[in-house]
């Protein structure tokens, strides 16, 4: 999409479900934890702190030191700075001093420290790190004898605080990286497919243009002089027009080839306008996606029989089969059109020949004809399995060519 042009309703949704995707937590979610150390100072604020000055001071220091190692934590670069594991020593350091100087709701900065742990360390060491620091809190607690908590309360909450962040944070970020490596791997996709059929273009029309301005050329010179020759060299420039379409529809077939849900939704759609109701009885084994598409033409071509030329007003398709083959049969109840020949048995059309070819060439066949009450029926049967076709054994039914060589078109 240009930069300065205006997103499109699908885009803009596209952007908001982006934008409500849950990404990792940032920094500011750790914050609300330094609340735990309300109770430090409330005793330093009503003076039952031995050295207030020397406890102030060290307050301050960990709250600081948190949030610096908190919000360098959530930065890779700065995570795996040297600074930032200094920064993380001195955390501890002012955490060890202030527990075993004061004790008691000073304890419950250990928790604290480990999930300024969890934040910044990712290594295989982390639960050895977490287990000693929750070891120590314990001891330090049943040293002191003045916890706020149990000493194995507050052991476990040491070692579970900094687990749980870790664990988050680090899931959060694979996530994030698998999501960035999806949408690289789709653009990445989406460019080789370009690049395909870009090629197959320059490789299809490069040539065929180049004739076709030589020739115009040709035709422009010798028009004044010699008016056959001109008109000669017309042929050959509608010829070879005609074999570049041919071969630009070879080249995208693999662009507008759906499944046979597809193609029967669209059939659905064209009898209706008709005024032809169709019905639809699908059953059997899963079709493989080569299957489908060589069936979604013989639905596409029964469709275009029924409409231009049965006068039917009901349109039956039966899909079923064994465990190894699975067949297809569209039955219309038309009686063709008055001023058009009676229907004959066989395959008439081109269109239906070139199918037959196509499922010929696939294991399969196709059966076209009179049904014994009316009607015009064809039949398709094909492994459930069927191998991709080269597209160039039996190329796309045309419907030009079919209105022009097959007004019948099988019937």
């Amino acid at each position: 999409m240009p930069r300065n042009a205006t997103p499109s309703r699908k885009e803009r949704r596209r952007l908001r479900r982006e934008g409500r995707r849950p990404g990792p937590p940032g920094p500011y979610a750790l914050m609300p934890w330094l609340l735990m150390g309300l109770g430090a100072f409330s005793n330093l604020f009503q003076g039952e702190t031995p050295s207030p000055w020397i406890g102030g001071a060290g307050l301050l220091a960990f709250n600081s030191l948190y949030i610096s190692v908190v919000f360098r934590g959530f930065v890779k670069k700065k995570r795996e700075s040297p600074v930032t594991y200094v920064l993380l020593g001195a955390l501890a350091a002012v955490t060890f001093a202030l527990a075993i100087g004061y004790g008691g709701s000073w304890l419950l900065f250990f928790p604290l420290l480990s999930l300024a742990c969890g934040t910044v360390l990712r290594s295989r060491r982390l639960v050895l790190g977490l287990l000693g620091l929750a070891i120590t809190a314990c001891w330090i607690a049943v040293w002191r004898g003045d916890s706020a908590s149990t000493p194995w309360t507050l052991g476990y909450g040491t070692f579970i605080s900094g687990a749980v962040t870790a664990a988050i944070l680090t899931l959060s970020e694979t996530v994030m990286e698998l999501r960035d490596t999806r949408q690289e791997l789709a653009r990445t996709a989406v460019e080789r497919e370009r690049l395909r059929f870009s090629r197959d273009l320059h490789d299809l029309l490069g040539h065929t243009l180049s004739v076709i301005v030589v020739k115009s050329e040709a035709a422009r010179r010798l028009a004044p002089r010699d008016m056959d020759a001109a008109l000669s060299q017309v042929a050959d420039i509608e010829s070879v027009g005609r074999q570049a379409l041919t071969e630009i529809r070879e080249a995208v077939t693999g662009y507008r080839e759906g499944s046979l849900a597809t193609e029967l939704d669209r059939a659905r759609s064209a009898l209706t306008a008709a005024g032809i109701e169709p019905v639809v009885r699908r059953s059997g084994p899963p079709i493989a996606p080569q299957t489908e598409a060589l069936l979604g033409w013989v639905v596409r071509e029964a469709v275009t029989n029924v409409v231009r030329h049965s006068t039917a007003a009901r349109c039956v398709f039966e899909l079923g089969g064994s465990g190894e083959r699975v067949r297809l049969t569209v039955t219309d109840d038309g009686r063709g059109r008055p001023d058009g020949p009676a229907p004959t048995p066989g395959i008439g059309g081109t269109g239906l020949k070139g199918l037959t070819e196509r499922l010929a060439a696939a294991g399969g066949s196709l059966v076209a004809g009179p049904g014994p009450d009316g009607g015009f029926v064809v039949t398709a049967e094909l492994p459930v399995d069927a191998g991709d076709t080269a597209d160039g054994d039996a190329a796309e039914p045309d419907v030009r060519d079919r209105a022009d060589n097959s007004p019948t078109l099988g019937r």
